[in-house]
């Protein structure tokens, strides 16, 4: 028997009345150094519970290959730690998640075969995920309620009925996690919409909403839907999420604060989306493509309870009161801001420039045609192409199908242009010095789309390329994962440096590590790391202007700044500061 059972009108907990009233935070998203920490501000805001999706991608980034289990996707060690906060936890191991992240958390070997219908009965997709359970649930099943565990439910997928309506699929997810030893509640969570609702739930597994406003509406939907027993919003939304070129954007913490008022007092469990939002750190962050292609940026603060550096907000504050009004929350003081690095200037006095560093850093794949980046099994980064341009003079550069996500061309070396998908580019005017010309295509994966029907959609060159009218064949593919740039040789950099992608390095020492953020003026677009440890991409375009420094990435003495700018920066500094700054607000 499941330790979280449900009544007509509500849930027991070891048979005595409960209430979830749960927080979103995502362990992948957090330096596994701040969890703990974390969790304890979450047991002091009044949860009792706290959320997490579980990202096939990242657990299993090979197909065949083992299961990830250590660092950011340490899960067992993150559930250890909830639990000895005296916290629940609501599971949610897709096998799709959406949650702004690369892909939606399918794996691109899998989404790179467009004969398989995702998120589907198809057998080819549902054999994948099988086969990932096998690995993933062995090493969870002695963290789950019937085991002594933290663990009291776990989502079947991740609001199906947005998607599809393959009932046959949602009964191959169920039955699959029965079959492997999860005795736990199940549950589905679906807009508050009576069509997702219908397609996006299972008999006999608990149906509950995603909404963040008109409560009223949205709990009577629900009721509507099912008759009797508990009622719950899935993912309270306190925030949202922002996209490059777009607002920061927040919602006012008074009008979140009456929301959840009003939740709690019609009964209702919640879990809030997010409590602690964390960062898209790496090359993780997902993209949203409706009517264009709009990829998410490095912070996942989402204008949550917890700020991205795992400050208490006015929200946090405002929350803390409104819980106390129905549950007990503990008499300890709400916790303080954290330590925060003081200013400290870092001069980055070492310089490699990127497209004659191709070859050392990846061994070309010899192709007629471009491939694209899951042609050559390349998760995430960059995918450099090169050729020969077959004469001189004036012409347009014509990328059939366009491209995916960015590519920035250049001819010996030198910028001539860049193509977005965003802006459906697929030609560009050229001028060809001399016949044998270097043809370099430097194209960025900008972010895995995560919901809708373009999950999948192909990065790199999307067809041909062609020089007026002439296809260009014969290419040299470097697949650059940049998984790790410690591999970079370094020299002094010049005192005037060509345009052009190229890592700069520098040194800062730090006394006491705490918590700082990357400020980066006069730079344009690019990726940084500190210590070998990815903070993300930067982007001039914003809305963000500063990349959160978890304090575990220092350490006492000498550290390195590693950034690699695609373009131009108009000086070699850079500073640490005390203060994020993630744009301006829309609210």
């Amino acid at each position: 028997m499941p330790a979280l059972t449900t009544t007509p009108d509500g849930f027991l907990l070891h048979g005595e009345p409960f209430r979830i009233i749960s927080g979103a935070m995502h362990y992948f998203r957090v330096h596994p150094g701040q969890w703990a920490d974390r969790l304890r501000k979450a047991r002091l805001m009044g949860l009792n519970t706290v959320e997490t999706y579980v990202p096939w991608n990242a657990h299993q980034p090979d197909p065949g290959g083992p299961l990830v289990l250590d660092g950011l996707l340490d899960l067992p060690r993150y559930l250890r730690l909830a639990q000895e906060e005296g916290l629940h936890v609501l599971l949610r191991p897709g096998p799709y998640i959406c949650a702004e992240w690369d892909g939606g958390g399918l794996p691109s070997w899998l989404t790179s075969d467009p004969d398989i219908r995702l998120r589907s009965s198809d057998p080819r997709f549902t054999g994948a995920v099988d086969r990932y359970l096998d690995l993933l649930l062995p090493p969870l099943l002695p963290h789950l309620a019937a085991s002594g565990g933290p663990v009291i439910a776990v989502q079947v997928e991740n609001e199906y009925g947005a998607y599809g309506d393959d009932a046959a699929y949602l009964k191959h997810l169920e039955q699959g996690l029965r079959a492997r030893g999860v005795e736990e509640l199940l549950f589905t969570c679906d807009q508050a919409d009576p069509a997702h609702l219908a397609a996006g739930s299972l008999p006999g597994t608990l149906a509950t909403g995603t909404f963040g406003g008109r409560i009223e509406q949205s709990l009577a939907r629900l009721r509507a839907h099912r008759s009797e027993g508990p009622l719950m919003c899935s993912e309270f939304w306190v925030g949202w999420f922002d996209h490059w070129g777009g607002p920061h954007h927040t919602r006012d913490a008074a009008d979140a604060a009456d929301g959840l008022d009003r939740l709690l007092a019609a009964g209702a469990s919640v879990n809030i989306y997010m409590f602690h939002g964390g960062t898209n750190f790496g090359f993780t962050n997902g993209a949203v493509h409706e009517h264009a292609y709009t990829p998410t940026v490095t912070s996942y603060d989402y204008d949550a309870p917890l700020a991205e550096c795992g400050d208490p907000t006015p929200k946090y504050h405002a929350f803390r009161e409104v819980i106390a009004r129905h549950a007990p929350v503990p008499g300890e003081p709400a916790p303080a801001p954290g330590a925060k690095l003081p200013p400290t200037p870092v001069v980055l006095d070492q310089r490699a420039p990127l497209l004659p560093l191709a070859g050392a850093l990846a061994e070309p794949v010899r192709t007629d045609d471009p491939p694209t980046m899951g042609d050559l099994g390349l998760r995430a980064g960059f995918l450099l192409h090169r050729t020969t341009l077959p004469g001189a003079g004036e012409g347009l550069l014509t990328f059939a199908g366009g491209v995916g996500d960015r590519a920035q061309v250049f001819v010996d070396s030198a910028p001539v242009g860049v193509l977005e998908r965003e802006r459906h580019d697929e030609t560009l005017p050229l001028r060809v010095p001399r016949p044998g010309a270097v043809l370099d295509v430097l194209v960025e994966d900008l972010g895995g789309v995560n919901y809708g029907p373009r999950i999948g959609t192909p990065k790199g060159l999307l067809g041909p390329v062609a020089f007026n009218g002439t296809v260009l064949r014969g290419w040299d593919c470097h697949p650059l994962p940049l998984d790790d740039p410690r591999a970079v040789p370094f020299g002094p950099s010049a005192a005037a440096t060509d345009a052009g992608p190229a890592f700069h390095r520098g040194t800062f020492d730090v006394r006491a590590p705490a918590d700082a953020f990357l400020a980066l003026p006069g730079w344009t677009k690019g990726q940084a790391w500190i210590n070998g440890f990815a903070l993300g991409r930067y982007w001039n375009r914003g809305p963000q202007r500063t990349l959160y420094v978890p304090a575990p990435v220092l350490r006492p003495g000498t550290n390195e700044l590693v950034v690699l700018e695609l373009h131009a920066t108009t000086g070699t500094r850079a500073l640490l500061t005390d203060t994020p700054d993630l744009g301006p607000e829309k609210s």
